[in-house]
């Protein structure tokens, strides 16, 4: 039999045209295996919150004992960093304001006595005249017109009786201030009853014997003779 042989210009210009051909694809291929290589090796480096492996009991207590060593210096850092508060000051309102003193009250008291010995004597003497009611009390003042006494009180009685009676008052109420009668006279009548205190002298009369004898004209001399007269009338 008779072989046909191909040339082989031929036969090599067809391998170079399907080397050609095949060339675009295998870089395709390439290209695509390695993007694939690429993605594997991404996901293994990277993997998921399940794949994730817990981290041992050993590493847990020595991020503990960390925390707690830092916590002491943690606060002394605070302490020394953090700046006390500025008090705030007060406002003149809110200061309290202080209420001037207000005096006690003084308990109404008994009216105090005069010190002076003829002042307590005439304050007993109106007392105890006051005491028996006597009539028309006239008090002269004979300071510088005579030296037997500083003051005359003539008194009146209705009656002997009234005159004993008012007499026998001044006698007390002179004791009472601490001043003894240095005599008394016309007790026993009881018509004019003289009651001697030394600096001063009471006279007690009926008003028959008063108007008879007029002792307060008679020591009336000056400004208190228009005082006596007017009294007596």
């Amino acid at each position: 039999m008779a072989t046909t042989k191909t040339p082989k210009s031929s036969t090599a210009s067809k391998s170079k045209s399907g080397s050609r051909a095949a060339a675009p694809a295998a870089k395709k291929a390439a290209v695509a295996k390695k993007a694939a290589t690429a993605k594997k090796s991404a996901a293994g480096a990277a993997p998921g919150p399940k794949s994730a492996s817990k981290p041992g009991k050993a590493v847990l207590a020595n991020r503990e004992a960390a925390k707690r060593a830092a916590r002491p210096a943690a606060k002394a850092a605070a302490k020394s960093t953090a700046k006390p508060a500025a008090k705030k000051p007060r406002s003149a309102a809110a200061a309290p304001v202080a209420s001037p003193p207000q005096p006690k009250p003084r308990k109404p008291g008994k009216v105090s006595a005069p010190t002076d010995i003829v002042e307590r004597l005439r304050l007993e003497v109106r007392r105890a005249l006051e005491e028996l009611k006597a009539k028309d009390v006239v008090e002269l003042d004979v300071r510088g017109k005579t030296s037997i006494a500083d003051y005359i009180v003539v008194a009146g009685g209705t009656s002997s009786r009234h005159v004993k009676s008012v007499a026998d008052e001044v006698i007390k109420y002179a004791k009472k201030a601490g001043m003894q009668p240095l005599g008394v006279e016309g007790q026993r009548e009881g018509e004019w009853v003289l009651v001697d205190l030394g600096d001063i002298i009471v006279h007690v009369m009926l008003p028959r014997v008063r108007e008879f004898y007029g002792l307060e004209r008679l020591w009336s001399v000056g400004p208190d003779a228009d005082d006596a007269e007017a009294a007596y009338a």
